[in-house]
């Protein structure tokens, strides 16, 4: 099955369903924020619209939207709310999988019940040593069946899923495990304690003696050596965040900057919105915003072309992994830039608690070191330099040598 099947939603129609969505979403985010409350009623917000069902076929009951259309409206969301973007990430990946497998009944299934509503979330990453090739999360043998045992962090958007997308061992194999969430024996945490991305539900999960059925055994699990368009895919997805915060920094800032009559006797201008070192400053949060949704949207046209034509060229595959690369040390850097600008245009009432204007750029630095810059750009000055194939999700018992 491929990601090019009945695109028959066109941008407007996509707007005029979710912006009406997203304006509710991004009217309680700073009270969310100052409460530090999980956003489960916007959640629901969002499964009622079907946007979790962006890429689902219209013949399954999806919307059919393009790479460039659903990454067009993860910025958006990413701009009402910088975490539910974050919280969905695997989501997408799992119904990008279900479209690119091949036609069968299971796959038909679970793209149904996604335009149904069903959210999937993940279990990957394990505290301590628990690198791809060191789970400790076993699935051991129960008869026709399975158990699962292990303890997960970083378990982003679990809390607001239906299903749970774990990594697992199994019998010295990676293995993807798909469990309910409600099921007995998984128990999850609010424990995420970042400065950043504080509502993406992104703590610990754990995993005891959970039977799981032979048919929720999907196969390979995530870190496997080898091209991929998902590693790229799943980076496009926090770039997209990042550049929603931009975009809504620049709207917070510039709504206060126009209401605002206190300046200084120092300044060019009576008031600030007529100071042109202030107008400087609105201008280049504006060029961040753009340029970073521009990257983003560049990206996913590349992303389009390699899902369309099946995601088993490894040239394209290849190709797709060095943009996303490229553009996620040009995009972090312009964010970050525009979120520790932004304050330069008010004096110490700009960094009130009540604005909580802090927050865009502390969900911007966390967002930005997952995947860490430094490793990408020396990943692709050796790869360019060198012919060193790119990392992709391999493990570091599993790092390719020079490109073939």
């Amino acid at each position: 099955m491929t990601s090019t099947a009945s695109r028959t939603t066109t941008d407007s129609e996509l707007t005029e369903i979710f912006a009406p969505v997203f304006e509710r979403i991004a009217a309680g985010a700073l009270q969310r924020e100052i409460d530090r409350r999980l956003p489960h009623e916007e959640v629901g917000w969002l499964r009622a619209a079907k946007f979790g069902a962006l890429r689902v076929p219209v013949e399954f009951g999806g919307y059919g939207a393009s790479a460039r259309q659903l990454f067009g409206l993860l910025i958006e969301l990413a701009a009402a709310e910088s975490n539910l973007p974050q919280a969905l990430r695997v989501h997408f990946s799992f119904v990008e999988d279900q479209l690119l497998a091949q036609p069968s009944p299971a796959s038909e299934q679970w793209l149904r019940a996604v335009a149904n509503g069903t959210l999937v979330g993940n279990a990957i990453t394990e505290p301590g040593v628990g690198a791809v090739d060191r789970y400790r999360t076993t699935l051991t043998p129960d008869g026709a069946d399975w158990r699962l045992n292990g303890v997960k962090y970083y378990s982003t958007g679990s809390l607001y899923a239906d299903h749970i997308l774990v990594a697992a061992d199994q019998d010295g194999e990676r293995v993807s495990v798909l469990v309910d969430a409600e099921a007995s024996g998984v128990r999850q945490h609010d424990d995420w304690d970042g400065f950043g991305q504080r509502l993406t539900a992104s703590g610990t999960t754990e995993f005891e003696n959970v039977a799981v059925a032979a048919d929720r055994v999907l196969g390979p699990g995530y870190g496997g050596p080898g091209a991929t368009y998902a590693t790229a895919y799943l980076q496009l997805v926090q770039l997209a965040v990042l550049a929603g915060i931009a975009q809504r920094a620049e709207l917070d800032v510039r709504t206060w900057v126009a209401e605002r009559t206190r300046t200084y006797t120092h300044a060019a201008a009576d008031l600030p919105r007529e100071d042109p070192l202030v107008q400087q400053v609105i201008g280049q949060l504006s060029a961040a915003a753009f340029t970073a949704r521009a990257t983003v949207l560049a990206v996913a046209d590349r992303l389009d072309e390699v899902l369309d034509s099946g995601a088993s060229d490894e040239n394209a595959l290849v190709a797709l992994e060095l943009a996303s690369a490229q553009a996620q040390l040009g995009v972090i850097d312009i964010v970050l830039a525009a979120t520790t600008r932004l304050f330069e245009v008010g004096g110490a009432s700009i960094v009130s608690e009540r604005l909580r204007l802090d927050r865009h750029w502390r969900n911007a630095r966390t967002i930005s070191v997952h995947n860490p810059a430094i490793q990408k750009a020396r990943a692709i000055g050796d790869h360019l330099l060198n012919g060193t194939a790119l990392p992709f999700a391999w493990s570091a018992g599993a790092r390719g040598g020079a490109a073939k």
